[in-house]
């Protein structure tokens, strides 16, 4: 039994620097607050578990052999998107108004700072998680890029499977630790902008291209064939 670790990590390492609807969600959120930027790339990364264990059942391999699944889950991930891009431009929106300037919302603390981190958290997590399980992208990495560094373990019998298995465990678990750290690390960068993001105008336009984006993205993802 072997596992190709570097050329996985190599691949791993490249598909997290191309940025894809997972890195918007986390940059925008982190710009809202650091918090929420933390909790958004632990529900990405927990979006990928869900794919992870899903192709180790089989699970992913049923979805991409039934084209009326693999679309429902495509197009359901669409429309999440294009809802998280409405959001931005409503906040694009909000954030033109000529009141004094709000900057971002979760800037200062409230009365009840508790019950606003967990409101946060949940917000972030929720979003993260969501994106991934619905990004059909992710499953397909699970199904037909993982697999190419997964080496079966030989001597027939029912060992073969179970080796491939762990191996399948083994590296999407390295894929989400790896997310985690890079996602971090995007967060603690993005904690620095928000005091720039938090000027009225700069807000406005972040907020109206990240909407965009999503929105893009989102149509993108409908109109794949």
């Amino acid at each position: 039994m072997s596992v190709d670790l570097a050329g996985f990590v190599g691949v791993v390492l490249v598909a997290y620097l191309v940025p894809g609807p997972d890195f918007l969600v986390v940059l925008r959120s982190a710009t809202e607050h650091p918090a929420k930027g933390r909790a958004a790339a632990l529900g990405a990364q927990t979006g990928l578990c869900v794919h992870m264990l899903a192709a180790a059942l089989g699970l992913s391999l049923v979805a991409a052999r039934s084209p009326a699944v693999f679309d429902a889950v495509r197009l359901l991930g669409a429309a999440y998107l294009v809802h998280l891009g409405i959001r931005a431009l409503l906040a694009a929106r909000r954030a033109a108004r000529p009141a004094g300037g709000p900057g971002l919302p979760d800037a200062r603390p409230s009365a009840d700072g508790r019950g606003a981190g967990r409101g946060r958290w949940r917000s972030g997590f929720s979003e993260g998680l969501l994106t991934n399980v619905l990004n059909p992208k992710a499953a397909l990495f699970f199904l037909s890029v993982l697999p190419q560094f997964v080496h079966g373990g030989g001597g027939g019998g029912g060992g073969g499977g179970g080796t491939m298995t762990r191996q399948i465990f083994l590296l999407g678990t390295l894929d989400v630790l790896i997310g985690v750290a890079l996602w971090f690390a995007l967060v603690a960068v993005a904690a620095r902008l928000r005091a720039f993001l938090a000027r009225p105008r700069v807000r406005h336009r972040w907020e109206l291209t990240t909407g965009w984006l999503f929105v893009a993205i989102g149509a993108g993802i409908a109109a794949a064939a």
